[in-house]
């Protein structure tokens, strides 16, 4: 068998015992030359947080473990096609392939709909459903012209 059926067996198995013990069924292991950095489960409704998907909470410790907020070289596993957020989170901290289980299709079957946040995207923010106005913005450019002239900014 090969290490990536492995690995994702990892994720799949974490996703089944995370149900068992209340939480929601994803999960999510991240490894480095093949071996596994970090590992994490969908906490939202165990902790009430909203943005506690198994890939973001195994994207914060890899990063933690590895100390960067750059995982190049680094691959995750995940038991589902990733919600928007977490597809977000995946390009943000640079992790160099991504393996799935289930299709966001098989998460819309059991009640984890994300297509609604994809058509949202599409939108300009006026047609969006949740409302939005700009304001303050000509206070807010200031911290955006401050850090252009940051000579020692880390870019990311």
């Amino acid at each position: 068998m090969t290490t990536d059926k492995l690995l994702m067996r990892k994720a799949i198995n974490l996703s089944i015992e995370n149900v068992k013990s209340g939480g929601g069924p994803f999960g999510a292991v991240i490894t480095k030359d093949g071996k596994i950095i970090a590992t994490g489960v969908n906490l939202v409704t165990k902790n009430n947080d909203p943005t506690a998907h198994a890939e973001v909470s195994a994207i914060r410790k890899a990063a933690r473990k590895l100390g960067t907020f750059d995982l190049s070289g680094c691959e995750i596993y995940i038991s589902c096609e990733p919600c928007p957020m977490c597809l977000g989170a995946i390009y943000w901290a640079r992790l160099g392939k991504m393996y799935y289980g289930n299709t966001k299709t098989d998460a819309k079957n059991i009640g984890f709909d994300d297509s609604f946040i994809y058509d949202e995207i599409a939108l300009i923010p006026q047609d969006r459903k949740l409302k939005s106005e700009q304001i303050l913005s000509d206070e807010a450019i200031v911290a955006f012209q401050d850090w252009m002239k940051k000579e020692d900014r880390i870019d990311y």
